[in-house]
């Protein structure tokens, strides 16, 4: 009933049924067009006019108008670490995005997102960060290994998914070891801690580069 009056998966769902990386799905997001009617759903419902045209036989959004109703939808920063996914899924291209008509959030996103997060996480601590005003390089490879970040020129900071266990996690703490020897400081946070905890996270990050822990 709901797809033949014109509803699709569409926003952070249909973004989720594409793999790309999302913070929070709070039940099932759907659109329709602008003047569409009331669908018989339980459902966050996006009225909008598509970006895209959607057929009349559609059940799902395409990507772009996808990212467009997530722009309206979430947080800035939740937003962007989706963005920043599908650029990085080469899901979308930023030319294609850059020659829609988009709303001002929606170019405000564009603008800042990279396709060089390999997670929403990375993408998360990132923009929470640039309040800092120093330099921060993702995806820096220093002893022959990549980091997630490099904070100035000698403070690390890792970020440990579910995959860190094991070999991995050897590997990990091999490198740090390294790292450390050489001169520079490392700072690994999990998950839940920069979903659930970041003042703590942001506290002990700043307090580091209070300290010069940044510097040479």
């Amino acid at each position: 009933m709901a797809a033949r009056g014109g509803v699709v998966l569409s926003c952070v769902t249909q973004a989720r049924r594409l793999g790309l990386w999302v913070l929070a799905e709070r039940g099932l997001h759907v659109a329709i067009d602008a003047h569409g009617a009331v669908p018989a759903i339980e459902a966050t419902v996006h009225w909008s006019t598509p970006l895209i045209p959607r057929h009349p036989d559609e059940l799902v959004d395409p990507i772009e108008n996808a990212l467009a109703l997530i722009a309206g939808c979430q947080p800035f920063e939740t937003a962007l670490a989706v963005w920043e996914s599908a650029l990085q899924k080469g899901t979308v291209s930023r030319e294609v995005l850059a020659r829609l008509p988009l709303g001002a959030q929606s170019r405000r996103l564009l603008g800042a997102a990279t396709p060089f997060s390999d997670s929403g996480l990375e993408s998360l601590l990132l923009t929470r960060l640039r309040w800092l005003g120093i330099r921060i390089i993702p995806q820096a490879w220093i002893e022959g290994h990549r980091v997630d970040f490099l904070l100035g020129e000698r403070l690390v900071v890792q970020i440990d998914g579910g995959h860190h266990v094991g070999e991995q996690r050897a590997e990990d703490n091999a490198h740090d070891a390294a790292l450390v020897v050489r001169g520079y400081h490392v700072i690994r946070v999990g998950y839940q801690q920069i979903v659930d905890d970041w003042p703590r996270v942001q506290d002990v990050i700043a307090r580091a580069v209070a300290q010069g822990l940044h510097r040479r």
